[in-house]
């Protein structure tokens, strides 16, 4: 009997979604055949490796590569056909063990299959508070995962008590898309959920993104403010999210 998958339901869990939640969620983001059903046997661990287009779904909406999801073995990118639909989802080693790559298409390399933006970044904004008045700095560890021109970014919970979502999108050296931020209930802002537009410029290294943000404020006028994205590791796994899983240490004067 397999072992429920725990690490996606609280993922899921986390990101204050319900079964049905994350099944329309993954529809929207690609994969037209996820349904609650397919949700419920991938955290009952009926199935231990998402089909591809699945897999890609999933990364996309959590904002965490799929090998932190707690699915049991690496997708078998073998099974990505040329139109990009895959195979069925693999419920048993004997069925994986029956994709076979074609001779035609040759196995993406994960460099190739993520992007060369993937990995952990440092988030690092400005902004400025009225209640406090004063300048401040929000800094998160996070977890950047590319998709062709879409760039989806999600805070490590552990690196901060709000949690960071980015979703962007590539265009040449500039990305542009939207943010939003949770707040923790025990904060200042108590639990409040701010979200706006961003804009960055990619530093010609490809290690560094800068521009602004701008966002709505409590007294319904417009804010905006720096906001700076700095490459820290390529990986993605386990270990390496573990490792950035705290508190960035605290910006010097200069930076």
């Amino acid at each position: 009997m397999s072992a429920p998958n725990a690490a996606l339901k609280a993922v899921r869990m986390g990101l204050l979604m319900s079964q049905d939640d994350l099944a329309r969620a993954l529809r929207d983001a690609g994969a037209p055949g996820a349904s609650k059903r397919l949700v419920q046997r991938w955290e009952a661990g009926d199935i231990q490796t998402p089909r591809p287009l699945h897999a890609r779904a999933l990364e996309k909406v959590t904002g965490a590569p799929i090998e932190a999801l707690g699915f049991a073995t690496p997708v078998p990118l073998a099974r990505i056909s040329d139109d990009g639909r895959g195979g069925h989802d693999v419920e048993s080693p004997e069925a994986r063990s029956q994709a076979i790559l074609p001779r035609s298409v040759p196995e993406p390399s994960t460099a190739q299959a993520r992007g060369a933006f993937s990995g952990i970044w440092l988030s690092r904004y400005e902004y400025f508070s009225s209640g406090r008045d004063g300048r401040y700095v929000g800094q998160h560890y996070v977890v950047l995962l590319q998709h062709g021109d879409a760039l989806t970014v999600r805070s490590l919970p552990g690196s901060s008590d709000s949690a960071l979502s980015i979703d962007l999108q590539l265009d040449g050296g500039v990305v542009t898309g939207t943010w939003s931020e949770q707040t923790s209930p025990e904060s200042y802002y108590s639990g409040a959920r701010y979200h706006g537009a961003i804009q960055l410029l990619v530093d010609p290294t490809g290690r560094r993104m800068a521009g602004k943000w701008i966002g709505f404020g409590k007294e319904f006028d417009v804010n905006t403010g720096p906001w700076d994205l700095i490459f820290q590791d390529a990986s993605t796994s386990r270990a390496t999210m573990g490792s950035f899983n705290q508190p960035p240490p605290e910006p010097s004067p200069d930076q």
